[in-house]
């Protein structure tokens, strides 16, 4: 749930803020219009995404381990493309028709884009919500659900919290706002893209290494910078609204303003909340999903030979028990060892799989768990090849004895390098 939660909101918050700022400078730009080109934008932006989520996870078309760094560049590219011709058609007062429409339809394809960007991730998440046992009847599936949701949630109300506070200001002030929350996200494309040069060799250089280290380390700084822009707005408008001294020309015009500046307030407390809410999710929150969990000690087996020995009687409690073997090549090689539920058998793998590599796996409330991904093991299919499972390994169980074979070892032994 938490990581869910936690994950799906790094991706769509600064979106969410580019979105609301957009859609309240639109009818600006295109008063008949220009709502309607953000729509289609945004419509673009949701379809493109949910479409490369599908290619990637029922078809081949999509190669994400080769070339989603291309992708990645592809999608930026226009979107940048995009964000000159924003600043360049936006720069004067649009008083023409054409110029305003323009504008818009340059800014809507920043949003699509970003859209695409964030969201290819997002759609994908579901289809990782059921593993191995899990159906979506589970309690880990309904946790997962839960999680995503809240984050959905979080970042529809930024996205109506800043529309409506940014509704508030004037051309210039919007203007000035959108200026500085594009460039934000320009920026962390442009080292996106860096990175993925940088990742596959075409661009080289130190300078470029550290670039590419700082602005992924310190990625959410970026998130936290678009976020306080609009606390910005917020600050300014709350400090307006205490000193309202609109004129008006009877007593229903008077309430129409103070009904108008109470709103406004009510919006921007909102915005506080989510701020407060995205900001301890990306720090507090974050740092208790990613805090590690330690895994047991190995345990110890017998070596015979070219073989390595486990006491049956030593893994019949049916928890996770771990063991090690040290190569020639001085590597420790880990494998566990767990009684299935459905018989006299055992579960027998190595300590890692073909997806998340050597993190290891540990015991929780009496299931197997993945230690990078959380995800929880069917403890019947430990031992057969598929999702998190742990990797396969040759053993074979004879007079009191699980035995694992060396060579079976000494072959995996660059999984724990």
């Amino acid at each position: 749930m938490l990581n869910y939660y936690v994950t799906v909101t790094r991706d769509i918050t600064l979106v969410a803020v580019i979105a609301g700022l957009l859609y309240a400078y639109a009818p600006i730009l295109a008063p008949k219009t220009g709502r309607r080109i953000m729509y289609i934008g945004t419509g673009l932006g949701l379809g493109l995404a949910f479409l490369m989520a599908m290619l990637k996870y029922y078809t081949k078309a999509l190669d994400v381990t080769g070339g989603m760094g291309w992708w990645t560049i592809r999608i930026f590219a226009v979107s940048l493309a995009a964000l000159i011709l924003f600043y360049i058609f936006a720069a004067a007062s649009p008083k023409k028709k054409v110029q305003g429409i323009v504008t818009c339809v340059a800014g809507a394809s920043v949003l699509t884009t970003s859209l695409t960007y964030a969201f290819f991730d997002v759609f994908g998440y579901p289809f990782n919500f059921t593993f191995n046992d899990d159906t979506v009847l589970s309690t880990n599936f309904l946790y997962r659900l839960i999680g995503y949701i809240l984050a959905l949630i979080l970042g529809l109300l930024v996205f109506l919290a800043v529309r409506a506070i940014c509704k508030r200001l004037d051309v210039k002030a919007q203007k000035t706002f959108i200026y500085v929350v594009l460039f934000i996200n320009g920026f962390t494309q442009v080292s996106k893209i860096i990175q993925a040069l940088h990742a596959r060799r075409i661009l080289k250089g130190h300078a470029l290494f550290v670039f590419s280290k700082y602005t992924s380390n310190y990625s959410d700084c970026f998130i936290f910078a678009a976020l306080a822009v609009v606390s910005v707005i917020a600050v300014v408008l709350m400090v307006r609204s205490a000193n309202v001294n609109e004129p008006y020309e009877n007593p229903a015009q008077h309430r129409k303003i103070r009904a108008k500046w109470r709103n406004t307030r009510r919006w921007c407390a909102m915005f506080a909340c989510c701020v407060v809410v995205t900001i301890l999710t990306l720090t507090l929150l974050t740092s208790i999903n990613n805090k590690p969990v330690e895994i047991s000690p190995t345990e110890k087996s017998e070596l015979r030979g070219e073989n390595v020995y486990v006491p049956v009687t030593q893994v019949e409690d049916g928890h996770l028990h771990r063991f090690s073997y040290v190569t020639p090549d001085n590597i420790e090689v880990r494998f566990i060892v767990v009684k299935k539920t459905n018989g006299n058998t055992y579960g027998v793998g190595l300590d890692a799989c073909d997806i998340c590599g050597e993190t290891g796996y540990y015991e929780r409330n009496g299931q197997v768990v993945c230690n990078l991904c959380d995800v929880v093991m069917n403890v019947n299919t430990i031992g057969f090849k598929g999702g998190c499972n742990p990797i396969v390994i040759d053993y074979s169980v004879e007079n009191g004895y699980i035995i694992v074979p060396t060579y079976t070892l000494v072959e995996h032994q660059d999984e724990f390098k």
